[in-house]
This record gives structure tokens, C-alpha cells and sequence, in this order.
């Protein structure tokens, strides 16, 4: 049961990720989101939703114990 509901903090944290890349970029094509973080910095949140997700889609760190 704690494997499934950390798996789900995983797929909300990227997508919440993606959505915020989306609103701020304005699209997830990987040429677009390099040409715009290129000349200007994503919002830090992008980042910590982004790791939240891959370290809960990746049992890292200790929580599937």
C-alpha cells in the first residue's frame, strides 16, 4: 500500500512539473523549453517537482522501506 501511494507522489510531482513547464514556457517541445531556459532561468519549482518525482518514481532515499 506505501509503495502505491508513493508512487502517486511521484506521477503528481511530474505532472504538476510538466504543467508548470507549460504554462511558463508556453509548450513542452524539447527545442522550445531549450531555447527559452537557455536565455532565461526556469522557476525553481520546476526543479524540486521534478526531483520529487523521480525520486519517488525510483524508490530512492528510503521510502519503500
Amino acid at each position: 500500500m506505501k509503495a502505491m501511494l508513493i508512487n502517486r507522489v511521484g506521477d503528481i510531482g511530474l505532472v504538476l512539473a510538466i504543467f508548470t513547464i507549460i504554462v511558463v514556457v508556453g509548450g513542452a517541445e524539447y527545442d522550445v523549453v531549450e531555447c527559452v531556459t537557455v536565455y532565461s532561468s526556469p522557476p525553481p519549482m520546476v526543479g524540486v517537482l521534478l526531483f520529487i518525482g523521480a525520486v519517488a518514481k525510483s524508490a530512492q532515499l528510503g521510502l519503500h522501506t
